[in-house]
């Protein structure tokens, strides 16, 4: 087994794994982990843009207003706040460090999705704002020589002494030979857990890693209930389901049913217009299609260059042909519980971006505060684990622990399936007691078989099985349509339930988010 030390160590490489690593090379040795390729990651699907009060009628209290008005009343307002004020300072930074943002006239442009009062989602190559940002993030990176990335490197297991995080385990390379990593302080930002369900927008590497392994050491999670499902994904019989972003709704496109009729505002929150859907589908009024037809179409070439593209291959002309789609897993509102600096309740150990829980989204994510996110609260995480002083582990030895067998790549792959497409039907748009009690019960019937996995193949199934089971007790515990999180058995918000959910140690509660309980911690 290979040992490694250095004096950080980042999980993931999107974008607030990245930006963190950046801050923190001011102070010390990072080595960044990513399982896939660098450019891998949620962040680079990111098509909409990255919603920020820069614009001359907008203002952070505005922003705010709108993300708190989104969040269906549980969103923790100091860590809101903070994402809408310190998000203008981190969007200058990146552009100054090369990130390329669209203009009209010399002048940032901003367009509109859902929920937002003003025009203040800033895009990047028409539809490709995220691969632009974490563009410009890696070439930062690669520019800071105190930054060392390692890719295809599947994390398995956080280390722990004496309750204290020291590092990660991961399989590197093609054999899965193991590595040990030891580090004075461990960024989790592996993004978010979309690949939980069978209908998603979310790449294959989405498989809720860095929330397993902070649960299975002892890390509270935070709103586990809470998945965005975004209303237009691409739905074409054995296609990808793309992402077909809100900016299309946004630049006036309409989503009309079977019989040529709208339904529903296009522009209202998430969540109202998933469910619409969704239901269009399950009435029989399907296929529900957005319709570009009456907009212009140099423009939408222009404005969404790589969604027409995708059309394209997929044999649909989004200026001439209507655009069936459905909802699917988008965004992960949880994760794991943190302060306002990224500090989970794990000594040693921080969460960032997608990963964390600050419940700065509460029930529903407002439209493109999530790349926000990962740059304010990355920033922040590096300021902690500089600032914490944590120690330096020294003495621990590097040995392997049992192993859990690799799967059959076949048997794998079916088990895969059938979790999938049990959590979603049992945890998708809507929900009831009778499916989460039974997609719980089966996931406990899963077992645990301890150890440490031997490939990426059986570390994605165990990752995927925690997650699984943790989103599907909370989803359990809140007896109550809130935001994302609808109960066709509660089908109205309850005051009992007006907070987060904390999984600790046991069952679900109501509690705090830590981001609340650590308010002052500017």
């Amino acid at each position: 087994m290979e040992l490694i030390r250095t004096e950080f160590l980042v999980l993931g490489s999107g974008i607030a794994g990245l930006r963190a690593a950046i801050g923190l090379a001011r102070h010390g040795r990072v080595l960044v982990v990513t399982k896939d390729q660098p450019s891998e990651s949620n962040t680079g699907y990111a098509q909409g843009g990255v919603a920020v009060a820069l614009g001359s009628d907008d203002s952070a209290s505005l922003h705010l207003d709108d993300t708190l008005r989104a969040g269906s009343g549980i969103v923790a307002e100091p860590a809101a706040r903070i994402l809408v004020e310190e998000g203008p300072e981190r969007i200058r930074e990146l552009a100054s460090w090369g990130a390329r943002f669209d203009r009209e006239g010399g002048r940032l442009h901003f367009t509109r999705e859902g929920a937002h009062s003003r025009n203040r989602v800033l895009h990047a190559l028409g539809d490709a704002t995220g691969w632009e940002m974490v563009r410009a993030l890696l070439e930062k990176t690669r520019r800071t020589a105190a930054v060392e990335v390692r890719s295809f490197a599947c994390s398995t297991d956080l280390v722990l002494r004496d309750g204290r995080a020291v590092g990660c385990r991961f399989l590197a390379g093609d054999a899965g030979d193991e590595t040990l990593v030891l580090a004075r302080a461990t960024l989790l930002a592996t993004g978010g857990a979309g690949q939980v369900f069978r209908e998603t927008t979310n790449p294959p590497v989405a498989t809720g890693d860095g929330i397993a392994m902070g649960l299975r050491a002892g890390a509270a999670l935070l709103d586990m209930e809470f998945v965005q499902f975004h209303p237009t994904a691409l739905a074409i019989p054995g296609g990808p389901r793309f992402l077909v972003s809100e900016a299309v709704r946004g630049e006036g496109a309409l989503l009309l049913n079977a019989a040529g009729e709208r339904f529903v505002d296009e522009l209202a929150a998430r969540d109202q217009v998933a469910r619409a859907i969704a239901r269009e589908w399950q009435e029989g009024r399907g296929p529900v299609v957005l319709d570009l037809r009456h907009l212009d179409a140099d423009r939408v070439r222009t404005r969404f260059p790589r969604i027409h593209a995708t059309c394209l291959r997929h044999g649909l002309d989004m200026t001439l042909d209507p655009v069936p789609v459905t909802p699917a897993a988008h965004y992960l509102m949880g994760g794991i519980a943190t302060d306002l600096l990224g500090r989970t309740s794990v000594p040693g150990l921080y969460a960032a971006g997608e990963t964390a829980g600050t419940g700065v989204h509460g029930a529903n994510r407002l439209a493109s505060n999530s790349l926000l996110e990962g740059l304010v609260f990355g920033a922040r995480a590096a300021e902690a684990m500089e600032a914490d002083g944590n120690p330096e582990p020294r003495s621990l030895a590097a040995e392997p622990d049992p192993a859990i067998p690799g799967e059959d790549a076949a048997a794998g792959a079916a088990a895969r399936h059938e979790l999938r497409d049990r959590a979603w039907r049992a945890l998708g748009v809507e929900r009831d007691a009778g499916g989460l009690r039974a997609l719980l019960e089966w996931t406990v019937g899963l077992g645990d078989p301890g150890g440490h996995p031997v490939d990426r193949a059986s570390t994605e199934a165990r990752n995927l099985r925690d997650v699984t089971r943790a989103m599907a007790a909370c989803a359990l515990f809140r007896e109550e349509s809130r935001g994302a999180h609808y109960r066709t058995d509660f089908p109205g918000a309850d005051d009992r339930f007006a907070g987060h959910t904390l999984l600790a140690g046991g069952a679900p509660r109501l509690a705090e988010p830590l981001a609340a309980a650590h308010a002052g911690a500017r």
